[in-house]
């Protein structure tokens, strides 16, 4: 970590190949390098949270999360992920960056809610689904699950609009919430009933600690 600079770790994060096919029913978008690396740096600069740790990322996707925090020191990285034309993309991106402690599970990470895991992670990462009109409050359920895998902290990126909800979530779950950063999610023309080329998004990175 000492020795790897952020606009290195940046153009590092920018060779992270994405989704070939995104499918629109599980919300899949590219966490963009930019966003990534600023995230996942001020997590270890800031809080030491992936450096030697044991790293679980939910809904890794084509894993650019993962990737990250194993540049960044991870002990161990796992990545959670549903979709097997994602995991194929994720591990073609661990073989490039030829890493040895990054590991991908197929799995539906709401399906994790109803098992009970001896292990628990340091850190949990994650860039959920942001919900739709057909999946409302999926980002509650993602974190809901992150918090009970870890003893330690989950980092987040929520909707800037959705701060004041979370707030209110933080306090009924009992645990610390805190936006560490206020983000810019440029969110490209992915899907066909996209009208715009590009839209930006205001994005909150809130970093959970369990008490």
């Amino acid at each position: 970590m000492a020795c790897l600079k952020l606009k290195k770790f940046e153009e590092f994060l920018q060779t992270v190949d994405g989704f070939e096919n995104p499918k629109v029913t599980l919300e899949q978008y590219v966490t963009p390098s930019h966003i990534a690396s600023h995230m996942l740096y001020t997590i270890q600069s800031n809080y030491d949270d992936l450096e030697n740790k044991l790293v679980l990322d939910l809904g890794c996707g084509a894993g650019m999360l993962s990737v990250g925090a194993a540049l960044l020191g991870a002990a161990h990285v796992v990545g959670v992920e549903i979709d097997p034309d994602a995991i194929e993309i994720f591990k073609s991106n661990v073989e490039g960056f030829e890493l040895d402690n990054v590991d991908c599970v197929q799995w539906d990470v709401l399906a994790l809610e109803d098992i009970d895991f001896d292990l628990k992670f340091d850190t949990v990462l994650m860039n959920p689904p942001f919900g739709t009109k057909q999946n409302s409050g999926i980002d509650m359920r993602f974190l809901r699950i992150g918090l009970a895998l870890t003893d330690r902290t989950v980092y987040s990126l929520h909707k800037t609009s959705t701060r004041e909800h979370i707030k209110k979530k933080a306090i009924e779950w009992k645990v610390k919430g805190t936006v560490v950063a206020e983000l810019k999610y440029n969110l490209p023309q992915t899907y066909k009933f996209h009208k715009r080329s590009t839209v930006d998004i205001a994005v909150d990175l809130w970093r959970f600690e369990k008490r």
